[in-house]
């Protein structure tokens, strides 16, 4: 098992962050050849999901979690801690913290239009977002 941390320092909710060429990099260093790597967000108001990374798609992801959890409307989370991130955790959970994706030939197996993406959910202007990459080898 070979494990890298990136530390990606994010700028307010609805950020997309491209992390794909920094797991390649963390991939090509692991050596390995066939596997799986997981990319884990560390913190309940982020996501780690898969996209098109162009403006039209991100734009249309952006509004589908505004539609699935709206801003302007209560959440108990906000009732009993103040901090008016509801939507943020329930958007985060929807999406998840964690991606496994194939390694074949010592390359992710991701699609011609397919990038990793972190989701920065949260209501809070910045944040220092702790993504794990975990490379594992077929062989072990």
């Amino acid at each position: 098992m070979y494990r890298r941390t990136i530390q990606i320092d994010t700028h307010g909710e609805g950020e997309i962050v491209n992390l794909t060429p920094r797991i390649a990099e963390v991939v090509d260093g692991s050596g390995v050849r066939e596997g799986i790597a997981n990319i884990f967000v560390s913190g309940s108001t982020a996501a780690i999901t898969t996209i098109e990374y162009e403006p039209g798609v991100l734009s249309d992801l952006c509004r589908a979690l505004s539609v699935i959890a709206p801003e302007g409307i209560p959440y108990a989370h906000d009732a009993a801690w103040g901090d008016g991130n509801g939507r943020s955790h329930v958007r985060a959970a929807i999406v998840g913290p964690s991606l496994t994706v194939p390694i074949i030939g010592g390359k992710l197996a991701c699609g011609t239009w397919q990038q990793i993406v972190l989701l920065e959910l949260d209501v809070r202007s910045h944040r220092q977002r702790t993504v794990h990459v975990t490379i594992m080898d077929e062989n072990h």
